[in-house]
């Protein structure tokens, strides 16, 4: 079981949008010259991959792009801008446990998509109920609980309230989730030692503070 998340999304319809990237300019997402072109090209091809490729992101244009409303602790990153199915997720929360850490989360947007979830891993280990050390979530929309009718903002939106609200109930990391419900001091403790850089236990954890 994973932790549940239950939210809804609009439907849009497909049009141009700007997103601030990470150096505050802002990113325009228009089909890049190189896919307009060369439409005729064979199945091998490379232009025939990235069409392939196009055919997706227009999918995640549609329902993600122009409605995507990013909470003011999270940012997304494009490490390759000729790449949009693949890029970064940085949530830095404001409250909570985690207050003051910055955690990068990998998402892969695959052919399936809508229909599959994108592939979320976080990059950042942390000591977390519901996120085990090798970057695995647990979040229910991203497994059983996904709908085509959902979208990568319903993602970012359940993975931000999860370290607001870790749920103890349905564990990947079972010692932390133990200690949360048993001493939340010790909990807050570890949450911490993890975020300055340290050991919690046996596992060593590299610093994430902003």
């Amino acid at each position: 079981l994973c932790s549940h998340i239950k939210l809804v999304e609009k439907n849009c319809c497909y049009s141009k949008q700007n997103i601030g990237n990470t150096a505050g300019q802002p990113l325009q997402f228009e089909r890049p010259q190189s896919e307009r072109e060369n439409t005729t090209t064979g199945v091998g091809s490379p232009q025939h991959f990235r069409r392939d490729h196009w055919t997706v992101f227009i999918g995640l244009r549609c329902s993600d792009i122009n409605e995507l409303n990013l909470p003011k602790t999270c940012e997304i990153v494009f490490p390759d801008q000729d790449d949009l199915l693949n890029f970064k997720l940085i949530i830095s929360p404001d409250e909570g446990f985690y207050k003051g850490g910055k955690f990068v989360f990998s998402f892969k947007v695959g052919q399936g998509y809508p229909h599959d979830p994108p592939k979320v891993k976080c990059e950042t280990m942390v000591y977390h109920p519901n996120i085990d050390l090798e970057g695995n979530v647990c979040l229910n929309i991203l497994r059983e609980d996904w709908k085509p009718v959902l979208t990568v903002n319903s993602i970012i939106y359940g993975l931000q309230y999860l370290f607001l609200e870790p749920n103890p109930e349905d564990p990947l990391n079972k010692e932390a989730a133990e200690v949360l419900q048993t001493n939340r001091r010790l909990f807050e403790q570890n949450v911490q030692r993890s975020l300055r850089g340290g050991y919690v236990g046996a596992t060593y954890f590299e610093r994430c503070l902003k």
